[in-house]
């Protein structure tokens, strides 16, 4: 295997061969082509994009890096979001499906940049841990029907490797790649129906709707061909989702919404994909909303944290310090930029900027009023939690710009913006 002549065909615009791909994805893996060398092919690969074949191909030499997890016995169903600001989802989500008896395996990952991890979230609560072994995430799917954990090393590993190239040499925004990426995960991961949540908007990788379509129906040709049932949803990620950014902070909201309260739109979007994954596991008749209300939700959830040495009753880190925002006008919170946010929480600490450094658990932003809520002048606009003061100054500037409040504004609309089809 040659990989210049790899590089040259990608950077001439020409389509790579399966065996191409199999082979320069095994050979990097095992450390056998230089990162400089993969760096120009996927360089070549974001300028010059891939086919459909040439993904399907690059998906599964991912995949076969390493081992595939076998859950047949088990009636599976998992969710992935793109990732936003305050998205929180996951947390609610997986107990309330897992409540109505399936299986629902969550391999998250953690933060980078402006959009929060899963992990990090889940980290704030004392003991919680995010590493589990086979046998451990095995046996929790069995006894609970929920885990939220790290993906292990020898699931899709070129997969891992490949995402750390792309992070430090500028190629992560690719179509064909981000859904390859995702997707070589959640088929090695063994599970039998996945639900993408695609967002849209300032918050999201991906901002504009044409984009978001092309690789939802992207993941969902991946995820079809491979035997899984593949559903996608486009969300709005224009404004941040919930009340919240940051670790602690969207934990205490996640609890709320099991509680049976918590906003509306973590709520709305909750549900809306409660029942695809229900019904992609054969229950489409049941209502998720009664299991929020009778509290199993909340059940399957404390179970979940004690399975991975978690204490659900213990106090959540709390910041050494809080600075709030007050507004400037009066009238109707008219856009939140949610890029803005999200960045702001990240400049606190809550998020990180290169993989392995450390996180503050209690940094976030809570915001006091959502789009088209009314807003007073010297009233509280955000409250920036930190733990960290030379941090402050920064973050603030940064929501300086976040919130219009105008005289008027058209009250919010939903989430779902629609469902990509293959």
């Amino acid at each position: 295997m040659d990989p210049i002549a790899v590089i040259a065909t990608k950077r001439d615009g020409g389509e790579l061969s399966r065996t191409q791909i199999r082979e320069i994805i095994a050979a990097y893996t095992a450390g056998d082509v230089a990162p400089e060398q993969m760096s120009s092919l996927l360089m070549a690969i974001v300028l010059n994009g891939m086919s459909r074949r040439e993904i399907a191909d690059w998906t599964t030499a991912m995949v076969d890096s390493g081992i595939r997890l076998d859950l047949s016995d088990l009636r599976t169903v998992d969710k992935h979001s793109t990732g936003g600001v305050g998205d929180k989802i996951t947390l609610p989500l997986t107990p309330l499906v897992a409540s109505y008896g399936l299986a629902v395996p969550q391999l998250s990952g953690r933060g980078l940049g402006h959009t929060g991890g899963t992990l990090d979230k889940l980290e704030s609560i004392p003991g919680w841990r995010a590493d589990l072994s086979v046998d451990e995430m095995w046996a929790q799917l069995r006894e609970v029907g929920a885990v939220v954990c790290a993906a292990t090393t020898d699931l899709a590993p070129a997969d891992r490797k490949l995402y750390a190239l792309r992070d430090v040499t500028g190629t992560v925004a690719s179509i064909p790649l981000i859904a390859a990426s995702i997707m070589s995960k959640k088929i090695a991961e063994g599970t039998g129906a996945l639900v993408l949540d695609v967002k849209v908007g300032s918050g999201a990788f991906m901002r504009n709707r044409d984009d978001a379509e092309h690789l939802a129906r992207a993941m969902v040709e991946l995820g079809s061909d491979a035997g899984v049932d593949t559903r996608a949803l486009l969300t709005d990620m224009s404004s941040p989702l919930g009340r919240t950014a940051g670790n602690a902070v969207e934990i205490a909201e996640s609890v709320e919404v099991l509680a049976g309260a918590g906003p509306s739109d973590v709520v709305e979007l909750t549900l809306a994909l409660a029942r695809e994954m229900l019904d992609a596991g054969g229950l489409g008749d049941v209502d998720p909303a009664e299991n929020l209300r009778n509290g199993q939700a909340m059940d399957t959830w404390r179970a979940m944290i004690v399975a991975q040495g978690g204490d659900p009753d213990a106090p959540l880190p709390a910041p050494r310090h809080t600075h709030v925002v007050l507004a400037e006008a009066t009238g109707r919170l008219a856009g939140l930029d949610a890029l803005a946010v999200g960045e702001a929480a990240w400049l606190l600490g809550a998020g990180r900027s290169r993989p392995g450094e450390s996180v503050s658990y209690a940094a976030g932003v809570t915001w006091h009023a959502g789009v088209g809520d009314e807003v007073r002048s010297g009233d509280p606009l955000f409250t920036l939690s930190f733990d960290d003061e030379s941090r402050l100054d920064r973050a603030v500037s940064r929501l300086s710009d976040a919130a219009v409040v105008a005289d008027s504004a058209p009250r919010p609309g939903s989430r779902l913006l629609g469902r990509a089809t293959r």
